[in-house]
């Protein structure tokens, strides 16, 4: 058994002052308040595991090549930020590329390092590509992606897909069919393009905002489309780069707690020194912690962590409730996991994060072992 206190504790929707969490084995046992035996660990606040469902790497390594010793190498540095939950985003690629990379994060899925694989494209839009690679850009296959979802063997948790493309509301009613789930993003679609990819399934909105035409009050696009579509968790990158605090706080307080979920869109640059990388092929200048395509400046995924946007979305003045769902209940109930993950409540897997004062982590549990 361990127990760990907190100042505060969040346990779902409430904040549990002098709060407690007692572990058994690799389960939550209780959540309460005031514990009177011995305690563990203690920490100025206890948040849930954080689930970063939209990640490409980290710690100088990542995942868009397919190399799994490197996807465990950037799997332990968001782990030690408190990302206890994490698919592994890939990039637009060539086809035998993906299908190598499925089949070799397979294995890392049945162990538990990854939750499943993403795919942020090959289909999606040329002219909102952003730093996908226009060279393997394509229109959706759907024998491709029955090939992929076999390979997977369950791995294959999430693709992206711009719906305005020839043959994308097939992708996306197939994906759906064969329980992954359908992302609209990196689309230059109208407002009635992105609804009716909703129509068809597509249950999250890929970094909103970013990578889709800009909303305009005459021609409303996809962004509206999504904020306001009652099925769709909104993927939102708070670092202060891809959008300003002001826009996170408003579009979060459009959609609500339950259909906001942060993610952190790094690359293998994050918690790395600034320089050259690189990104499905492409080469990255990273300058003051922003990463961008040295080719037309376009961001290039981030250099952001969990823990870093739990703390950008808290100094945006969100709650700390409302911001801990966002980063651990609302994405784990995006890719099928809210019964096991995400929330501080007896029966849950002990993914526990413990913050100091100013909300950086100084303890990480998973599956009720300490990481770190």
């Amino acid at each position: 058994m361990t127990v760990v206190s907190g100042v505060r504790v969040i346990a779902g929707d409430r904040v549990i002052d002098n709060g407690f969490v007692r572990v058994e084995g690799d389960r939550i046992a209780e959540v309460g308040q005031a514990f009177t035996g011995a305690v563990d660990a203690t920490a100025g606040t206890v948040v849930p595991g954080f689930v970063d469902i939209h990640v490409h790497g980290g710690g100088g390594a990542t995942f868009t090549t397919g190399d799994p010793e490197a996807a465990r190498v950037a799997a332990a540095y968001h782990l030690s930020h408190g990302t206890t939950t994490m698919l592994a985003s890939l990039v637009t690629s060539p086809p035998d590329l993906m299908l190598s990379a499925t089949k070799a994060f397979a294995p890392l899925v049945g162990e538990g390092v990854l939750a499943g694989v993403h795919f942020e494209g090959p289909y999606l839009s040329q002219a909102r590509c952003g730093a996908q690679n226009p060279a393997h850009l394509r229109h959706p296959s759907l024998d491709e992606l029955n090939s992929l979802i076999d390979a997977g063997e369950g791995a294959v948790r999430m693709v992206t897909v711009a719906p305005e493309l020839p043959g994308a509301l097939d992708a996306i009613k197939l994906l759906v069919s064969r329980g992954v789930v359908a992302a609209l993003g990196h689309t230059d679609a109208t407002w009635e393009e992105t609804l009716a990819g909703v129509d068809a399934g597509a249950t999250v909105g890929t970094h909103v905002f970013n990578g889709m035409r800009p909303p305009h009050h005459r021609q409303p696009g996809p962004v509206f489309a999504l904020l306001g579509a009652a099925p769709v968790t909104c993927e939102f990158v708070a670092d202060g780069v891809h959008l300003h605090d002001g826009t996170l706080a408003f579009a979060a307080s459009i959609t609500g707690p339950a259909r906001a979920a942060l993610i952190t869109d790094a690359m293998a640059a994050a918690g790395m020194p600034d320089g050259e990388y690189e990104l499905g092929g492409q080469s990255v200048a990273v300058a003051d912690g922003v990463a961008r395509l040295t080719r037309d400046g376009s961001i290039a995924g981030s250099t952001l962590t969990m823990d870093a946007a739990f703390r950008r979305a808290v100094g945006a003045g969100l709650s700390l409730v409302d911001a801990s769902r966002m980063a651990s209940a609302t994405p784990a109930a995006a890719i099928g996991l809210a019964d096991d993950l995400g929330t501080l409540r007896p029966g849950r897997r002990a993914d526990l994060v413990l913050l100091d004062d100013a909300l950086h982590v100084t303890r990480v549990m998973r599956s009720g072992a300490w990481v770190s």
